[in-house]
Order: C-alpha cells, then sequence, then structure tokens
C-alpha cells in the first residue's frame, strides 16, 4: 500500500518537474541571428575606385548569402567587359567575410570589322563597325548582337545559319576580330498541312497565311501566324504548330479542330402592346439568325439576320465573306443592313469591302458604303419641316484598321483588341412630295459629311479562372445638317447593357466598360459589369446630351442543346431611373453546329 503511495508520488513529482521543465524552455528567448558583413578590398587604388561605383550589400542574413552577393558583384564586372575581374580569396573571422577582388583591365574593341555580312544583314542588325572602335568589350551586346543576325537569317529562308569571331586577336586588353555569317542553305516552304479533325482546306490556309510553296522560309512569320489563327471563329489550335525540314523543304503542320458556330435559331416573344394600354392584346417580337462559317472549309461566310423589337420596327442584316479573293489574300466582304423604324422612316445600308490580312500588321481594309433613308407616309410632317426626318442618300468611302491578339475569339482571357474607322463622303437630301418646293431653298441640298468609329478592348487575366475586361468604344458623325434618321442607335445587351435595344439616338457617342469574368470551365463563366455611357444629339433645332449608365450581372455555360446565356441588369438615364421596375432580363440559348 504505501509502495503503490510512493510511487504515485514519485510519478506525480517527476511530471511536475518536467512541466516546469518545458516552461522553463519556452520563457528562454531563441538566440539571435547574427547577420555577416561583407569587407571587399583591392589590390591597387584604381580597383578600388571602380568597385565603389557598383552597389552591393555589405549586410547579409548568412555566409550563404554572403558568397552570392560576391558572385554577382563579380558578373557585373565581367558584364561591363572586366573580363578578368575574379576573387582571388576569401576568409571569415567572427561575423565578417573578408574578400579579396581583382578587378583588372577594362578590355577593349580595338576594332570589330565586317567579315561577310550583306548590307541587308548590316541594316537590320544594326551593326557598324564605327560602333565598335576603342569600345567597350560587353558579352552581353556581343551575344545581341549575334542573335539579331540569326533572327535576320531565319526571316529569310535561312534556318540554319551560324554566326562567329574569326580571326580574333588579342593585344593587352584590345580585342580586334571579324563577324562572320554562314547561311547554310536556302529552305523554301514545300506545302501547309491541317493536322486533327478540321474541315478546313489546306490551299485556304496556306492562302491566308501566305505561307506559299518556294517562298523562303520564315519563322517570325509561322510564329505570328497562331495569332492570326485565333481570328477565325470556326477553329482551334490544340497544338503550336510544328516545322518539319527535308533538305531544302519545309512543310508547317497546324493541329486544328473545328468548333460548333454555324448557328440557325429562333425565338418569339410576346409583350404587352404599349400603345393600347386598356386592351389585352400582345406585342409579338421575334429573332431569326442563319450563320454558316467556313463553308466546305475554304473560310467562306454567311451570316443573315431578322429581328422584330416592337410594333412596325423591323431590322434585316446581311453578310458574305470571300476569302483569298482569285487566289490573293486579299478578302472580298458585302454588307446589307435594313432598318425600319415603325411608321416614321426605312433605311437601307448595303456596304462592299476589300480587306488585307497581313502576318504582323492586322487586318486593313477599303470601303464603299451607300445609305439611302426615306420617310414614310406616316412620318409627322412637323417634323419633316423641323428637319427631324428626311429623305436622303449618302455615298461614303473608309478605311478600317483591325489589330486582334485575344488568345481565343469567344473566351478571351488576355489580349488586346483595336478597331479605327475612318469614312468621308457626300450627302444629297432628297425633295419630298409632302412639304412645299420652297422649304429646300433655304437649305444646302449637298453637304459633306464625315465619320470615325473606335473600339478598343483589353482582357487582363487576374488570376486563373479570372479576367477583367476594360473596354471602350464610340463612334461620331460630323455633318452640318444631322437628321433623325442619320443618327446611331445605342442600348441592349450589344451596346448599352440596362436599356431596350435602340434606346437612344445620338450622333456621337462613347461607351466605357469594366467586365469582370470568372470562369468556371473553358466555355462557361459568370460576369459582373458596369457600362458608363455618352452621348449627344445634334440635330439642326435641338441639342441634347446625357450620361447614362447600366450595371449587372450574368452567366454563360454550354449546355447539350448549346450556349445559354443570361444576363440582367438595371439601367439609369434622364428618362428611366435606376429602378428593379425596369430592369432587364435578356435571355437565350445558341444552338451551334
Amino acid at each position: 500500500m504505501y509502495k503503490i503511495a510512493a510511487l504515485l508520488l514519485c510519478l506525480l513529482l517527476s511530471l511536475l518537474c518536467a512541466e516546469a521543465q518545458v516552461k522553463t524552455t519556452a520563457a528562454v528567448p531563441p538566440p539571435a541571428v547574427r547577420k555577416v558583413v561583407l569587407r571587399v578590398y583591392t589590390s591597387s587604388a584604381d580597383d578600388k575606385a571602380i568597385i565603389a561605383k557598383y552597389n552591393y550589400r555589405v549586410s547579409v542574413p548568412d555566409s550563404v548569402e554572403a558568397q552570392k552577393e560576391v558572385q554577382s558583384l563579380v558578373f557585373q564586372l565581367q558584364q561591363d567587359a572586366y573580363l578578368l575581374a575574379s576573387a582571388d580569396s576569401m576568409y571569415s573571422r567572427r561575423d565578417t567575410l573578408h574578400v579579396k577582388l581583382y578587378v583588372g583591365q577594362q578590355f577593349k574593341w580595338a576594332k570589330l570589322r565586317n567579315g561577310n555580312l550583306s548590307e541587308g544583314i548590316l541594316i537590320e542588325s544594326g551593326f557598324r563597325e564605327k560602333f565598335y572602335h576603342n569600345a567597350p568589350f560587353k558579352p552581353a551586346e556581343s551575344v545581341r548582337l549575334q542573335q539579331r543576325i540569326l533572327e535576320y537569317a531565319e526571316q529569310h529562308g535561312y534556318p540554319f545559319a551560324s554566326v562567329w569571331l574569326d580571326s580574333v586577336n588579342i593585344n593587352g586588353n584590345q580585342i580586334e576580330a571579324a563577324l562572320m555569317v554562314e547561311k547554310a542553305f536556302l529552305v523554301t516552304y514545300d506545302s501547309v498541312q491541317v493536322m486533327g479533325s478540321s474541315k478546313t482546306q489546306p490551299k485556304f490556309l496556306m492562302r491566308y497565311l501566305q505561307l506559299y510553296p518556294g517562298q523562303p522560309y520564315n519563322q517570325e512569320q509561322v510564329n505570328d501566324s497562331r495569332r492570326m489563327l485565333t481570328q477565325l471563329p470556326y477553329i482551334k489550335m490544340t497544338r503550336p504548330p510544328q516545322v518539319r525540314f527535308l533538305r531544302d523543304k519545309a512543310t508547317v503542320y497546324y493541329f486544328l479542330e473545328d468548333r460548333q458556330t454555324n448557328q440557325i435559331d429562333g425565338v418569339v416573344g410576346f409583350l404587352p402592346d404599349p400603345s393600347r394600354p386598356n386592351g389585352n392584346k400582345l406585342l409579338i417580337t421575334g429573332e431569326a439568325n442563319l450563320n454558316i462559317r467556313n463553308i466546305k472549309g475554304s473560310g467562306k461566310q454567311l451570316g443573315v439576320q431578322w429581328r422584330r423589337v416592337n410594333r412596325g420596327s423591323v431590322i434585316l442584316n446581311g453578310e458574305y465573306l470571300h476569302p483569298n479573293l482569285l487566289g490573293t489574300p486579299f478578302e472580298l466582304g458585302a454588307k446589307f443592313g435594313l432598318l425600319k423604324q415603325d411608321s416614321s422612316f426605312i433605311t437601307v445600308q448595303p456596304r462592299l469591302q476589300l480587306a488585307y490580312n497581313t502576318i504582323k500588321y492586322g487586318k486593313f481594309s477599303v470601303f464603299t458604303e451607300w445609305r439611302n433613308s426615306r420617310t414614310l407616309a406616316a412620318a409627322n410632317a412637323q417634323s419633316l419641316r423641323n428637319l427631324d426626318l428626311a429623305d436622303a442618300h449618302t455615298n461614303t468611302y473608309g478605311l478600317n484598321y483591325l489589330w486582334n491578339n485575344l488568345d481565343d475569339f469567344y473566351f478571351p482571357r488576355r489580349g488586346r483588341l483595336v478597331e479605327l474607322q475612318l469614312a468621308a463622303g457626300s450627302k444629297k437630301l432628297l425633295r419630298n412630295a409632302e412639304l412645299e418646293k420652297s422649304f429646300y431653298d433655304t437649305l444646302e441640298m449637298k453637304t459633306t459629311q464625315l465619320s470615325m468609329g473606335l473600339r478598343l478592348e483589353n482582357f487582363f487575366r487576374l488570376g486563373k479562372n479570372s479576367a477583367l475586361l476594360a473596354r471602350v468604344r464610340g463612334e461620331a458623325l460630323l455633318n452640318d445638317q444631322i437628321l433623325l434618321n442619320d443618327m446611331y442607335r445605342i442600348g441592349g445587351l450589344a451596346s448599352l447593357r440596362g436599356f431596350d435595344d435602340y434606346f437612344f439616338y445620338a450622333s456621337s457617342y462613347a461607351i466605357g466598360t469594366i467586365e469582370y469574368r470568372l470562369f468556371t470551365a473553358q466555355d462557361s463563366y459568370v460576369l459582373l459589369f458596369y457600362d458608363q455611357g455618352y452621348y449627344r444629339s445634334d440635330l439642326e433645332k435641338s441639342f441634347a446630351q446625357e450620361m447614362p449608365m447600366g450595371i449587372g450581372g450574368g452567366i454563360s455555360f454550354s449546355t447539350g442543346a448549346g450556349i445559354f446565356q443570361l444576363v440582367y441588369s438595371l439601367g439609369k438615364s434622364d428618362a428611366q431611373p435606376l429602378s428593379f421596375k425596369y430592369s432587364k432580363i435578356h435571355f437565350g440559348i445558341t444552338n451551334n453546329f
């Protein structure tokens, strides 16, 4: 009994002692880490003056960091032409690392001659013999010069070229040499091959990318072709392109898959008829779309869109693109637009465009457009007299430039898109039988009309699954007699969200957008956005300007039936308060095949 009690007492005392020891140990602070001081010595006053020009840490956390700092200092000296710089000796004493550094002479080019470089290489590489006369010999600059020469050779059909220094002579700290290049043999394109399930024809791809058989091989051209392929909505690259060389021929392989971008769909909507508030009539709206892309793998595209937005208002748009016109890299495009605004006016606007795609600099286009706008019989005579509406015919010619390096056509996460357009032409007023002939005596029947447009989009990748879109777009119409049926129409899902389609009339406008996208899959994301708009209306006898805004969010994801989109938005303007009562919901399913 007593033995058991004594044993328990000893056990209890040992536990208490252990706990006290733990507390005592925890209470003792860890020893402070002593930093290492770096002291650098030189054998001459000249070397000391040179070292004083360089910045390096004199206090580092430990001896390993101290040695790395010494190595970094020696590397900087060697890059500045002190090729013999070295740390002759190092030793530690207490918390100080003592280093004896040898700097030596700065090597210089006595002369770097042109051995066999052609005039084209001299111009593109920037090599001039006078730049290498009595100048410091810097290895990094010499490497960059040789790299520029190799890049030039790769871009002109010589991917196996080599560059070296010949007849090298070192006299003291003076270096003399000759710069030589061996181009090897000329390599030309043999063919373009499409690998994968895509039905795209190699012949179309060859002309679109301008990789013609017999043309000198250009490595930069092959690299830039990836950007051009991302602009085609109907194909997707699965792997970077590969080049295979067989003797003096190069075959470029592109790994492509077809995207389901062809579209045939339609939707019908039923809304209360605002013209009959006391009746039970419904207003039928609708939309139908037909888009056929990459017809038979040739890159041809055909699109037709029909919309009825409200009573009596109809929109009809059509487009046809024909790439590689007559076997050239030119693209011929034809567009057609029709807008019937209730019973006020109807505008027909065909356009013919010729575009040229470049590998490096984007897409340039020239176009001509005919615009014929006629007032309808039910148009208000007072509106005609106030020049709000008038019959007019406009013929314009313009230029368009497009640069696009977005990483994906439909779901970009990084990249930039820039589009600029300028047009000029003449507008001719047409006499209306509803007005007396004397009404036109005080008007200019023919005037000059200018227009300009800008679209700038920048996608910033914020993380693995999110991106931020910053966008600015706008247009301006310049004319002494601007008509209501001349103006741009903004509002709706495609421009300023939170408002009905074509809610505003504007002679000039700008819309800025900030949109955050969180991707839940490769082709699905949720979004939050803020649209800030500005527009002005420069009618002959009235002027208006406003800054409407729209906020909201939405979702887009793929289903078995197609891509489902839902956007909820609120808008605020002088005519519409920011209220859930006026919220807009846009949703639909795009069935692609």
